[in-house]
């Protein structure tokens, strides 16, 4: 019972061995999570799709959000702002989550009288122009914090997350806070697709979305349920003991998730040292591994045999640490603190016989190799899901991406119903809050008193300072020259009343003078 996991296998050292070998079946994981496994909710309690939502996206978070778009949008565009509302925001919200359900080439589209688009959702809850305005403006950050990071940029104060980082530390927490992932969880990069061009994006050839910003998450294995995650910040990063070293140690944080854990990752992260101090905090993993990777055994003898057949398993035990070599339609390597190299599994593969016909045969698989099948896709589950409907919209401005994903994030971590039927009720549940506590938009400054409103074009360049009207929606030149508060005759609706009204005053008294 003393003995290590080395002497108990009866495998001489060195060399590998095959299923002829026995191995020993190290100690299973004794699981204690820091809290009960699962949804973290009050269990009497009913909730709506939209108060689920709101455990993610806050009242907290969405504050922030509003206070700051108000804030960028009055430095931005001052003359033309209206400040936004958290029933607008709640519209707004309805909107994007909308627009990821239907899809259309332009944004635009959702607004067009056409026989070929004939939405009448979209203009229930928002016009078009109102649409764009808060788009416009949305910003996550404090802009007065942006400034003074600004300021600090190519110094070792700057931070490349500083537009996000509102958002983005409570989204984090909020994940951790309403729920705990069971015994297996896997690690893997995320993708969030961007073509706004800046330090943190990056490119990852064999993943679906090859340009975007990089994500590193922790998900559970049985659902997706993405746990906890942080941004790679590129080649600048702080590097302790290796990138993915350290991506793992940082996701593993044993005092809020507990021990106890099967952890899955693929070749990137497998590295044997690193599985042995997992082990030392009670955490146990499995993983694909790299031949070339430092600890591999590589250079002993009784491998894989060139036309060794399908099915075909080679092992080494190092302590606590196995390696597996397999035989598919290509070799598979594994590397596991969990199993025994071998055992009583099997799978269905198509093998050619001697007779050169095919037929379905049973082949011997590891054990550590049919449980990564089972559990490696965590993330791939939650991307998967994220894909099918996600709020995701070309910006210009990186950090938007985020907000986007974000609200993905929250909507895809609830597990009441199917994705489609949640977005559903969700976007009819925002569209209610929006509509029914709607304030009157906000009116534009009033005219200083007894001003005659007269138009003037905005330069001597026809091509210059054009702007929409929104009296007949066409672009236009001219502007109040006497106004120093509002906008421009053609753009601010009562100081376009104003005039109009002057104009016919003067028009009546005008026929009045002729008929006299």
């Amino acid at each position: 019972g003393g003995r290590s996991l080395a002497e108990q296998s009866s495998a001489p050292e060195g060399a590998w061995q095959g299923t002829d070998v026995d191995d020993i079946t190290p100690e299973q994981p004794s699981f204690r999570p820091a809290r009960t496994p699962g949804v973290q909710l009050v269990g009497t309690s009913q909730y709506t799709v939209l108060q689920l939502f709101q455990l993610f996206m806050s009242n907290k978070i969405l504050q922030t959000v509003l206070n700051n778009s108000n804030k960028f949008g009055e430095a931005d565009h001052p003359e033309t702002f209206q400040r936004i509302t958290m029933p607008d925001m709640m519209s707004y919200l309805a909107m994007i989550i909308y627009m990821g359900i239907i899809d259309t080439p332009n944004i635009t589209d959702y607004w067009r009288r056409s026989e070929l688009y004939t939405f009448s959702f979209p203009s229930s809850v928002m016009s078009g122009r109102r649409f764009k305005a808060i788009s416009r403006a949305i910003h996550i950050s404090d802009p007065d914090d942006d400034a003074a990071n600004d300021l600090k940029r190519g110094t070792a104060g700057y931070d490349r997350l500083c537009k996000i980082k509102p958002m983005y530390n409570e989204v984090k927490q909020v994940c951790m806070a309403n729920y705990h992932p069971r015994q297996c969880i896997a690690i893997d990069e995320r993708m969030v697709a961007s073509k706004a061009r800046n330090g943190l994006r990056q490119y990852m050839k064999n993943k679906p979305v090859k340009w975007g910003y990089k994500l590193f998450v922790l998900a559970d294995s049985t659902n997706g349920y993405t746990w906890d995650f942080f941004v790679y910040e590129g080649k600048g990063s702080p590097i302790v003991k290796g990138l993915a070293y350290d991506i793992v140690m940082r996701l593993v944080n044993t005092p809020v998730l507990g021990t106890g854990y099967k952890l899955f990752v693929d070749n990137f992260y497998t590295n044997p040292g690193l599985f042995r101090d997992l082990l030392a905090k009670k955490i146990w993993a499995c993983g694909t591994i790299r031949q070339h990777q430092i600890g591999f055994p590589k250079d002993r003898p009784g491998g894989l045999e060139r036309r060794a057949p399908r099915g075909t398993i080679r092992w080494i035990r190092k302590g606590p640490v196995v390696f597996v070599q397999w035989r598919d339609t290509r070799d598979v390597l594994m590397c596991s603190t969990i199993h025994a190299a071998h055992g009583e599994d099997t799978t269905q593969r198509r093998v050619k016989g001697a007779d050169g016909q095919w037929s379905v045969q049973d082949v011997p698989i590891p054990p550590a190799i049919k449980d990564y099948n089972k559990n490696m896709g965590g993330v791939d589950l939650s991307d998967a899901l994220i894909g099918y409907y996600t709020i995701l919209h070309k910006t210009k401005k990186w950090y938007r991406s985020f907000l986007f994903h974000f609200i993905d994030i929250a909507i895809v971590n609830e597990k009441v119903m199917s994705q489609k039927a949640f977005r559903e009720t969700l976007v009819t549940e925002l569209k209610a809050v929006g509509s029914t506590t709607t304030a009157p938009p906000q009116a534009p400054p009033p005219a200083p008193p007894g001003a005659s409103h007269k138009p003037v074009h905005f330069s001597q360049d026809g091509s210059a300072g054009r702007r929409r009207c929104v009296h007949c929606h066409q672009r236009t030149t001219v502007k109040c020259s006497s106004c120093d508060k509002c906008l421009c005759f053609t753009i601010n609706r009562d100081c376009y009343n104003a005039w109009h009204n002057l104009k016919k005053d003067l028009d009546s008294g005008v026929q009045e003078l002729v008929e006299s």
